[in-house]
């Protein structure tokens, strides 16, 4: 995603980390590492998206809640799903609300919105790419 301006303040509904959303992502990809990013509809600001292998099980709880979600995506070795808000991102010209999810192994991939388990997208992922999608309804 191209970084417009850097945006100087947050509206009452960005998540918690005041700095998401400000600026370019950083994306660490190459060989079999690639990334997904899905533009959503406004409605979903906030709203916080898990990523698994296709085939996963979603919507049960698994590990702890770290209560630091947004703009956040983690492997804890405990069958814990990454997880990202949706965030306003700069762009050229404006912002658009997406979800960004770095440093994923190439393969197929089923994102839900968290704790309901109800697939909204299926994504494939190719080392050294950026996969581009939009959530449904978009």
């Amino acid at each position: 995603m191209t970084a417009g301006t850097t945006v100087g303040h947050r509206p009452p509904d960005s998540p918690e980390n005041p700095h998401a959303g400000q600026g370019c992502v950083l994306l660490d990809i190459g060989g079999d590492i690639g990334a997904v990013v899905v533009t959503t509809p406004a409605s979903m600001v906030g709203v916080e998206v898990e990523i698994a292998p296709d085939g996963a099980v979603f919507g049960q709880h698994r590990g702890h809640d770290h209560g630091h979600h947004h703009e956040h995506s983690h492997d804890h070795g405990h069958d814990h799903l990454a997880h990202v808000a949706v965030v306003r991102r700069p762009v050229q010209g404006g912002e658009v609300p997406a979800l960004v999810f770095g440093e994923l192994a190439a393969g197929r991939y089923a994102l839900a919105e968290k704790g309901t388990g109800d697939v909204r997208l299926v994504v494939d992922v190719r080392g050294g790419e950026v996969t581009y999608a939009e959530w449904p309804g978009t």
